[in-house]
């Protein structure tokens, strides 16, 4: 039975406008992701804007190399456990692999992670013209999108492994072209993954729906990070972009709040953590 966490602050709750007047202040966004109702709460406790239930997923809980296993009844279960122990940060969850294959599917599983499974927002990654249709219809819906561009790790074949995106002139002005027509379909937020810092800059001026990065740079108007790997430990080598913040801390609790004190203060990410 859920029991309300009663070591949350008392905080008015995160919304979609919200998070547009965030990036209007000048506030940044911690987005953090998580999987069950324990980490949900200590996302709550620590304050943390956003909970993203990743389908990244498949490779920290599940035991996968990508995240392309993930079902949409993965997703609805985890999201619904992480519901439970969240009361003001908004929830997002990610479509799965191919969830995207055509609008009608793309609206039954916008359904089912935000009426059965307890979301405020959906995001699904690309911006291929059915994408941009897709989130148009979900939009009209009244469900709202988040946006994932750069690197998106569904596309990890297409893209020769987990690659940064963005390095040459004209792919940079490619994934500028897509942040932009996202926005226009109606996303309202955008996660930029795994792009130079220059691009990370450059997306986040020219948008005026917030832009979360994941190695995407410091100007971003938020981070998000793999709440595994900002604990280190996820098996194997960490990414470049994320940073062990339970090193030299005594709980999940202090880590977890020394993350969203870097972020909010600018410190995270610093140039060791970013690509050029």
């Amino acid at each position: 039975m859920y029991v309300q966490n009663a070591n949350a602050p008392e905080r008015k709750p995160v919304t979609v406008p919200g998070l547009l007047a965030m990036k209007t202040q000048g506030q940044r966004i911690v987005m953090l992701t998580a999987y069950d109702a324990s980490f949900a709460w200590q996302l709550e406790t620590a304050g943390i804007d956003i909970a993203l239930v990743g389908d990244s997923l498949g490779m920290v809980v599940q035991g996968h190399r990508s995240t392309l296993p993930v079902t949409l009844d993965h997703m609805v279960y985890h999201t619904a456990a992480v519901a439970r122990g969240l009361s003001a940060t908004l929830l997002v969850a990610d479509l799965p692999f191919m969830a995207d294959r055509d609008v009608a599917h793309v609206l039954e599983a916008g359904a089912r992670l935000v009426g059965e499974a307890g979301a405020a927002m959906v995001k699904i990654e690309g911006a291929a013209p059915h994408i941009l249709e897709a989130i148009a219809a979900l939009t009209v819906r009244a469900i709202p999108v988040c946006a994932h561009l750069g690197l998106t790790p569904q596309s990890v074949h297409k893209f020769g492994g987990f690659r940064i995106q963005g390095r040459e002139q004209a792919a940079a002005d490619r994934v500028l072209a897509e942040a932009l027509a996202v926005q226009a379909a109606g996303a309202d937020l955008l996660v930029l993954e795994g792009v130079p810092v220059e691009l990370g800059r450059r997306v986040t001026a020219a948008l005026t729906i917030p832009v979360i990065g994941i190695g995407a740079g410091p100007h971003c108007d938020g981070q998000v990070l793999v709440i595994h790997d900002m604990l280190g430990i996820t098996p194997g080598k960490r990414p470049k972009f994320s940073k062990d913040f339970l090193a030299g801390r005594d709980s999940v609790a202090a880590a977890i709040a020394a993350y969203a004190a870097d972020v909010r203060s600018g410190a995270f990410p610093a140039p060791e953590h970013c690509f050029n």
